[in-house]
């Protein structure tokens, strides 16, 4: 018998199966990460063996049969002794990388917004203001930010919340309304940032990370991350409105085409289940309100 279409949404997962999947994720990067500068670190080697090499320009033509046999011995001795694996460094930026990528890698912000910051005169690149979010920076470069150095973040934190409503998702807010941070305050004390936004009437599930990696995956749109809602309206979604949902709307924004929808309650069509890709503003709020509806309340349940 196939699926029905109401049990994505009545049979929610359990968190238990959410952070399995973030942890299986993580532990992707991670390693796709360790790779990457592993090889970096073997290419700098040979280069620098290669660079000596040619120091030495003809004296390396007069060396003796011994000192061939004791070089082969001690290349023999080198490749016995165990290698110790090397995690990546504090500051991993060995080549250039990205002043917007390198604010991620620090647990400042998104990719997406460090962009932001620098662009508003808020990053320092050895004491002048950095303009240019693309600006390569070097392994010698000094960034501030928040009259803070920076530094590429070792270790790497993922934290999996169930968001009340009336928390707004951001790191800080001028006007003092209570932000996510202050849910996990004494969770860690590594300086993590919310992947994506739920706004300040919506609950649900929102990680909280340091890594700069896979918040680029889970949040530029490239990626097409896929979210599923839980929405309580005012009345009825009738069958009219559904099926001009499912073909696509037009907002003021531009269109907009849901993955799938559903009703959660076969006896209450007040309560809706979208599964939308979309990352735009207040997306499914405006969906409803569009056709007149007023959302009561709003859960993302993936």
């Amino acid at each position: 018998m196939s699926q029905s279409p109401f049990q994505k949404f009545t049979a929610k997962k359990k968190n238990s199966v959410i952070k399995e999947e973030y942890r299986q994720e993580k532990k992707k990067v991670r390693a796709e990460k360790n790779a990457y500068f592993d090889k970096l670190k073997e290419e700098k080697y040979q280069a620098m063996l290669a660079k000596r090499a040619a120091r030495a320009g003809g004296a390396a033509k007069a060396v003796t049969g011994a000192a061939v046999v004791a070089a082969s011995a001690t290349k023999a001795a080198t490749n016995n002794t165990p290698k110790t694996k090397v995690g990546p460094p504090l500051l991993t930026t060995d080549v250039a990388m990205p002043l917007n990528k390198f604010l991620a890698h620090c647990g400042v912000t998104s990719r997406r917004e460090a962009v932001e910051l620098v662009t508003k005169g808020l990053v320092k690149v050895n004491g002048a203001i950095a303009t240019e979010p693309g600006y390569k920076v070097q392994p010698t470069d000094e960034v501030i930010y928040n009259s803070k150095k920076l530094f590429v973040t070792k270790n790497l934190v993922y934290i999996l919340l169930n968001k009340p409503k009336d928390y707004i998702t951001t790191t800080d807010d001028p006007q003092g309304r209570k932000t996510v941070l202050q849910l996990i305050q004494k969770a860690t004390t590594e300086r993590v940032y919310p992947i994506g936004r739920l706004d300040r009437n919506t609950s649900g599930v929102l990680l909280l990370t340091n890594d700069g990696d896979l918040t680029q995956k889970l949040s530029h749109p490239s990626y097409q991350v896929k979210k599923i809602y839980e929405v309580k309206l005012d009345k009825n979604l009738t069958k009219a409105d559904f099926d001009k949902i499912i073909n696509g709307l037009t907002l003021e924004d531009g269109p907009v085409v849901v993955d799938s929808l559903a009703y959660a309650d076969s006896k209450d069509k007040s309560i809706i289940g979208i599964e939308i890709h979309s990352g735009r503003n207040r997306i499914v709020r405006r969906i409803f309100e569009h056709l007149g509806y007023d959302v009561k309340g709003l859960d993302r349940v993936m």
